[in-house]
């Protein structure tokens, strides 16, 4: 699944292979998308890579390849759907499998990133089933990891993670961070005057650190789900 923005560079990049076989330049996808940089166009370009949509080809200047065709009627569709909650705004609420069950049903919202933020999805994919004994009270979701810029808090790619929604949180936890309304990525929280920094665990990753008008939590971390 992919947000409008994403869906909308796909198709612009397919449309340019298909009309003369060369790839549009960063600056040709920004004026298209009416981005205001090209740093946009980075994120969106990677987000496509990750989700298995397009790839970069080595050693080539403005080589990109489509994997995955957009398709005009579907994917339009839900694009469209998308265009104004880029964000994770879903009903979080726990679904229980069964009154007598032993697991709780979770919506799982896509990938997060744990390294560069990702566009956060707005749809659940599917659910995975969580102890009810990691929930404790509120409102639950979970989300898969991406990167391993949070490894030495032992948080690895492709781990999911549990979330408690909340849009609060205090200094040292990790949470889901929504930065401009948009990117969403899984940091530890610090507080430092009117500043907020959100923290790698990977001395390869630097701190990041934003004004307060710029981060919302969206959920702090409660737990991990990790298959071997």
């Amino acid at each position: 699944m992919l947000t409008r923005k994403q869906y909308d560079l796909l198709l612009f990049i397919n449309r340019r292979l298909e009309e003369n076989g060369i790839s549009p330049s960063f600056e040709e996808m920004k004026e298209a998308l009416g981005l205001r940089s090209k740093s946009g166009v980075h994120r969106l370009i990677t987000g496509l890579e990750e989700r298995g949509f397009i790839r970069r080809l080595p050693h080539r200047a403005r080589a990109l390849e489509v994997l995955k065709a957009p398709e005009e009627s579907g994917a339009a569709a839900k694009a469209t759907q998308e265009a104004s909650a880029n964000v994770v705004r879903p009903n979080f609420a726990s679904k229980p499998v069964a009154a007598e069950a032993s697991a709780v049903a979770l919506p799982l919202f896509g990938r997060i990133a744990a390294g560069t933020p990702i566009e956060a999805l707005s749809e659940p994919e599917r659910t995975v089933d969580i102890p009810p004994s990691m929930l404790g009270r509120g409102e639950h979701y979970a989300l898969e990891i991406a990167g391993d810029s949070m490894i030495d808090a032992g948080i690895r790619d492709g781990d999911v993670a549990v979330i408690r929604r909340s849009d609060t949180a205090d200094n040292g936890d990790i949470v889901v961070a929504l930065l401009d309304d948009h990117e969403a990525t899984l940091k530890r929280l610090r507080r430092k005057g009117k500043s907020v920094a959100l923290e790698p665990a990977n001395a390869v990753y630097e701190t990041r650190i934003f004004g307060p008008d710029r981060v919302k939590v969206q959920g702090r971390l409660v737990g991990l789900i990790r298959h071997y």
